[in-house]
């Protein structure tokens, strides 16, 4: 019996060639002749549609038109500011954040809400008009954090962590090594652990908080006890409290809480909805830990800042004398006339009265 949507595959192909990387894609939106943008429009559309979609789904609590509406917008903004040079290295979770930001935009504007009823479900679009902020307090810590990072460190702790996928997916967005890759995501963990940290010492309210910051670090580093001041000290302090939390979370897993301190809203249904992790199963408190292999730990320590620096591929900005406005239009053009063919293709599907399974609830 014919299926008209087939299960799709755990690990998306990314589009184009695997060694051809989103920021060398991005680089042909830039100055580039409209069927170098056309053509980087296309691939870049192929490799993190899905996702995206997906997460419009959550974001609104229903798919169908509204859902490919946001997603064409988000990724038409996104790809305007790159245009103009923004970094696509971590491109993935910009593309999310730029739909969850665009549902809640939309939802606010009534005119928008009036002609888009799927943005008025009170688990979607109408929650997030009126959640004060996207961003639980208890990932305060571990946003600053993740921001703080290099993009190639984001790229990777995203797409290993969060979407569940082998080295190979991120090493081919980088367009670099996958060996070379194993080895820089293990630095990014501990940059993350150690931005974490630091957020919790530059953050404290109290230099109480900022005394016990090492006290916290170690003893859930090491697997041990906190010391009996250090736990007292904890349960009077929700900052503290909050602190060790995230700290416990590189022991057990980071894709819950770097899907939260990034996304915020919907972060746990979007992970649920990751082909990899569908695949895979339940990931254990060790998976995509640290791994040694004999004596090659000393040899890759510094191998984040050897990675081929995206920066270093052809990422000419246009010509002076043509004007931003002139390179909007002419990605404008270029990515409508992509996004329009998919939009149409995605609008048979009516939104739906009821909530989808993976709608939002919150921050998850």
């Amino acid at each position: 019996m014919h299926t008209p949507h087939p299960p799709r595959p755990p690990y998306p192909p990314p589009g184009g060639d695997p060694g051809e990387s989103d920021e060398a894609l991005a680089a042909r939106l830039r100055g580039r002749p409209e069927a170098e943008a056309a053509r980087a429009v296309a691939l870049l559309t192929a490799r993190h549609w899905d996702a995206m979609h997906d997460y419009a789904t959550v974001c609104l609590a229903s798919g169908g038109r509204t859902a490919a509406m946001v997603t064409g917008a988000a990724l038409h903004r996104v790809l305007d500011r790159v245009a103009v040079g923004e970094s696509a290295v971590a491109l993935r979770p910009v593309l999310l954040v730029g739909v969850r930001d665009t549902v809640r935009e939309w939802a606010a504007d009534d005119q928008v809400a009036e002609v888009l009823p799927g943005l008025l479900k009170p688990a979607g679009g109408r929650g997030m008009r009126a959640a004060t902020t996207m961003t639980p307090e208890n990932r305060t810590l571990a946003q600053r954090a993740f921001r703080s990072l290099p993009a190639i460190a984001r790229c990777l702790l995203w797409h290993v962590e969060v979407e569940a996928e082998p080295i190979s997916v991120p090493a081919g967005l980088l367009g670099t090594d996958a060996d070379l890759a194993s080895g820089a995501l293990e630095q990014a963990r501990d940059k993350f652990r150690q931005g974490l940290v630091r957020a919790h010492q530059e953050l404290a309210p109290t230099q109480e908080c900022r005394f016990y910051n090492r006290l916290l670090d170690v003893p859930i580093r090491r697997g041990g006890e906190l010391l009996p001041d250090v736990r007292q000290h904890m349960a009077e302090c929700r900052y503290c409290r909050n602190a060790a939390e995230q700290l416990g979370h590189f022991e057990s897993g980071l894709g819950t809480l770097i899907a939260e301190a990034v996304l915020g809203w919907g972060a746990r249904r979007y992970l649920d909805s990751r082909p990899g992790r569908a695949a895979s199963g339940p990931r254990s408190g060790r998976t995509g830990r640290r791994r040694r292999h004999g004596g090659q730990t000393g040899t890759r320590h510094r191998l984040l800042s050897r990675l081929p620096v995206p920066d270093r591929l052809a990422m000419a900005l246009p010509d002076p004398v043509r004007s931003t406005r002139t390179l909007l239009t002419g990605l404008g053009a270029v990515s409508a006339g992509v996004l329009v063919s998919v939009l149409i293709a995605g609008s048979s599907t009516p939104d739906g009265g009821t909530a989808d399974p993976t709608g939002a609830t919150g921050a998850g």
